[in-house]
Order: structure tokens, then sequence, then C-alpha cells
């Protein structure tokens, strides 16, 4: 038997019975038409917030990703090691296993955050990831990079890193480009005055806040 297209008036609100065991009363209150209008005007409101929220972080996102592609010398060859990294990350088993046989990491240290980024260097910017470990900030460029080794007889190739305990980190300072405000710098000062600048970050307020919150928490552990 098909059932009925429009809805049945009962006398009574249905009741759980031997038959029908399931069946449980749930009465509505009778709403004003006032109440009505403001729980929709507030339920739009809420979700023009959410809608303007979202639309800010992907503009952010969409600036930053373009921001991190025009800062290698080739926009072309850093798209290709992004997907090249994307595809090592899976091979490998995700980014803390990465950065675990990058840096030897003992059990007990545990990563909580890996950026995508670029490590300022005397040769120009160096592809990679800045991680951010319950121990250190450290980075490995994404890909091995060559030198002369042997007085310039050879070149030989490897992996470009930096690594800074926390207990030796003094500052990480946020900046931009007075001339460019859209490319923007996170300065990492070490405790005996080495700086190591990163730019081109895909989130960069999330790199900014996590860094200097663990710096932070750090320092009021050992306080």
């Amino acid at each position: 038997m098909q059932p009925a297209a429009t809805a049945r008036s009962w006398s009574s609100p249905p009741q759980a019975t031997e038959a029908s065991p399931y069946a449980m009363p749930s009465p509505v209150q009778p709403a004003s038409a006032k109440g009505t209008k403001e729980t929709v005007k507030n339920a739009l409101s809420r979700w023009g917030r959410k809608v303007g929220e979202a639309t800010r972080k992907a503009e952010d996102l969409s600036r930053n990703t373009w921001q991190h592609l025009r800062t290698a010398p080739s926009i072309g060859e850093a798209a290709v090691g992004r997907i090249a990294q994307g595809t090592k990350v899976l091979a490998e088993g995700g980014r803390e296993r990465i950065f675990r046989q990058a840096f030897s990491a003992p059990p007990d240290e545990q990563l909580r955050k890996s950026y995508a980024c670029y490590l300022s260097t005397a040769a120009g910017p160096v592809m990679g990831v800045l991680y951010l470990s319950t121990a250190r900030v450290a980075f490995c460029s994404d890909s091995p990079l060559s030198y002369e080794a042997g007085g310039g007889d050879r070149t030989e190739w490897s992996y470009y890193k930096v690594a800074i305990p926390l207990h030796r980190l003094r500052t990480a300072s946020a900046s931009a480009s007075k001339l460019k405000p859209a490319e923007k710098f996170i300065q990492l000062v070490s405790v005996d005055k080495h700086e190591f600048w990163f730019m081109g970050f895909v989130n960069y307020d999330s790199a900014v806040a996590h860094l200097q919150e663990a710096l932070s928490g750090f320092r009021n552990l050992q306080a």
C-alpha cells in the first residue's frame, strides 16, 4: 500500500505501542511570526559571516600560492616541484615520516606543523619545507642542490638543511616588503645571532602564529 500523498491530521500524537514500539511523541511549540523572522535573520547573518570569512581565506590562499610560485626563478619549475613534493609525501607515508628520516628525530619528538616555503640564501631562494616539532624548527630543501667539492674538481649533491632547537631560538618575527607588501617573510634568529629568512609561504599567517606560539610556550616551560 502506497503512502498518502498529503499529511494526515491526527486526533492525538502517535504513542509507542506493542505494534509500533518505535513511535514517540515530539510536541512542537507554536512559534510567533516575529520569532520566526528573527531566527531566519540570525541564521542568514551567521551564514553571511561564515561565507565572508571563507572568501577571505580563499583569497589569501590564492595570493599566497601565487606568491609562492613566483618566488622561484621559474614558475613552471616551482609548480612541478610542488607536485613532485606532494607525490613524495604520499609515497613515503606522510610529512612526519619524511621529517623523521631527514632529521633523525627521536621517538619522543613529535611533528606539529609543516609549511611549504623558501629559504633565502646567498645563491637565491631554496624551495623546501619548514618543519615545526616539539623540539626544533627545521628546514629541508625539496631536492638536492649541487656544490663543488674537492677544490672544484667534482660536483656533488646534497639536501639543504637547517635545524634550530627551540631552546636556541631567540625570535620568530613577521615582516613584509615595503615596496611589495605581498612579499612576506619570517625571520628566525638564534640566541647566537644567526639569522634565517623564510618566504613564499602558502599558509603564511598560520606559520607565523604557530612559530610564535611554540617559542612562547617553550619559554614558559623553561621559566
